[in-house]
């Protein structure tokens, strides 16, 4: 394998590797929507969190699997878009396979293009990046001052409310899930009512009590989404706790447990989308206001419902997260055919 070069970024924490598929030398991935690119990846009789082996896959694997990534690795192939309204497309990828979302990945991605000159931008003021991704078209504003890139908004797919109030068996007692899609399924349920809060201390209960929840929709018809497959099945879990509210909003800490159990650093971008929905729902999100949303380490988005934006059949509202995103390196990642290890292990 030659080199494979990356540019990493993380949002909030929660880290992104950006693989530019046509400058890395790769071939290009078959299809023509980021959408049927993102089926290829997967491969036939696949799915997001248990795609076919192919040279492609392969490439994600040494990346995200260590000693050169690590279980909580995330990043994204950039593609064509679908046409011309985009700047490019991306497949996103974690140790498990692929997502149809990511909101701190188009945070990150906002950033790159801005930061390397792929999308023209003012040293003061904002620029707009429009991103194709497997969920449909969605946008990161990136706002710079003083020839800094300073914060990221990202415009995500509409977002929905699909279920209230499941119950939900585990082994920690009975949860009350939510489950709404916002570019990916997500399932929502308060961490205090199976007796834990936000924290690192509790994270092996929250993943446990994650991977329980999301096993148990399975089924639900709430997980399904009109867009078929690709798009249905619950993706991450979102356990959260109430925090004192700011003059501008609620104020809630989150952990999301996606895939295999993995664990959001970040708030969650599109996660983060999912809970305006159900906020707004419940009246606890006005015109003009705000929810500061707090990851476990203490990172911070904030989001907003772009009001007068229902705009899907299904009631969806467009909403908008903000963060930020910094580059921590660019690497030229190999395999030495002498290593034993080959493309790596993951723990």
């Amino acid at each position: 394998m030659t080199a494979v070069r990356t540019v990493d970024y993380h949002t909030a924490g929660e880290p992104f590797r950006i693989v530019d598929v046509a400058s890395a030398g790769l071939p290009p991935v078959p299809g023509d929507t980021v959408a049927e690119r993102c089926a290829t990846a997967i491969g036939p009789g696949g799915s997001g969190t248990a795609p076919r082996r192919s040279p492609l896959d392969d490439v994600r694997r040494l990346l995200v699997q260590e000693p050169r990534g690590h279980a909580g690795m995330y990043g994204g192939f950039v593609v064509p878009p679908d046409d011309d309204g985009a700047h490019f497309g991306v497949l996103f990828w974690h140790k498990d396979g692929y997502s149809t979302a990511c909101g701190h990945g188009t945070m990150a991605l906002g950033a790159w293009a801005v930061d390397t000159g792929r999308v023209p931008a003012p040293d003061d003021g904002d620029a707009q990046v429009r991103i194709d991704v497997p969920s449909g078209r969605v946008a990161a504003t990136v706002h710079r001052s003083g020839g800094r890139t300073t914060g990221v908004t990202f415009r995500n797919v509409p977002a929905r409310v699909a279920a209230r109030k499941v119950p939900v068996a585990t082994t920690l007692g009975m949860a009350e899930v939510d489950i709404a899609h916002a570019g990916a399924c997500y399932a929502s349920t308060a961490a205090r009512d199976l007796g834990l809060d936000v924290s690192r201390a509790a994270l092996p209960e929250l993943v446990r009590a994650g991977q329980e929840i999301r096993a148990a929709l399975a089924a639900h018809p709430g997980t399904w989404h009109p867009g078929g497959p690709l798009l249905s099945g619950v993706y991450g879990v979102i356990l959260h706790e109430e925090l004192p509210g700011t003059p501008f909003g609620p104020h809630q800490r989150n952990v999301t447990v996606f895939a295999d159990g993995q664990i959001d650093r970040s708030p969650c971008g599109s996660g983060t989308s999912a809970r305006l929905a159900l906020l707004a729902e419940d009246g606890r999100l006005g015109a003009g206001e705000d929810l500061l949303h707090e990851s476990v380490v203490g990172t911070v988005f904030t989001g907003r419902v772009v009001h007068g934006g229902a705009v899907a059949p299904g009631g969806g509202l467009v909403t908008e997260v903000t963060g930020t995103a910094y580059r921590t390196g660019e690497h030229a990642f190999v395999v030495d055919p002498q290593d034993a290890l080959g493309a790596g292990f993951l723990l």
